[in-house]
């Protein structure tokens, strides 16, 4: 066994209550972290960004593009100029009352957009997830180095204590010596 196994065994055993090995990876790793005194915070933004494929960042920027208000009013303005011109064209109308074109396409923007949107939010997911994930194991961080500086500061107590205790014994056999002193003279 290394020494790290075994300063994570009594370490997870003290402030923890369970053995090293009886913990979930996500609590092993952030009291690994802490042990070895290194951060476990990242940004998880980041790093789920660089590995996005293609299709992923064009589904983001679709589903970004689609829920905006720049969506809604430049697709107002075409619905308005399309029906417009078709209503004034009258009999001659590439697409006459009731738009049943238009329907069409309408019905397949609608069959994209969404499956298109509901792939970036199942990212959004994937990604919140995560972000949770280390936001425990940051918080657990954190809660383990709050234990260790109180172990810490109980230590510095008692050493201090110690301390004063045998100076005060030292004062006490000092004033013994000296009252026997007096007594013998």
């Amino acid at each position: 066994m290394s020494e790290t196994h075994l300063d994570l065994d009594t370490l997870s055993r003290r402030w923890l209550d369970k053995a090293a090995g009886e913990l979930p990876p996500l609590e092993k790793q952030a009291l690994g972290h802490a042990a070895r005194r290194r951060p476990v915070s990242r940004d998880i933004n980041r790093a789920y960004d660089d590995k996005a494929s293609l299709g992923e960042r064009l589904a983001d920027r679709v589903a970004a593009f689609g829920g905006s208000w720049t969506f809604i009013g430049l697709f107002g303005v075409f619905l308005a100029i399309w029906t417009g011109l078709n209503l004034s064209l009258g009999r001659g109308a590439f697409d006459p009352y009731p738009f049943i074109f238009l329907n069409l396409m309408l019905s397949m923007v609608a069959a994209l957009q969404a499956p298109v949107i509901m792939m970036s939010q199942n990212r959004q997911a994937a990604k919140d997830r995560l972000d949770a994930a280390n936001d425990y194991q940051v918080n657990l961080k954190a809660e383990i180095e709050i234990m260790a500086l109180h172990d810490k500061l109980e230590m510095i107590r008692n050493e201090q204590l110690q301390s004063i205790i045998e100076r005060q014994n030292e004062q006490l056999e000092l004033m013994r010596r000296m009252l026997d002193e007096r007594t013998a003279r």
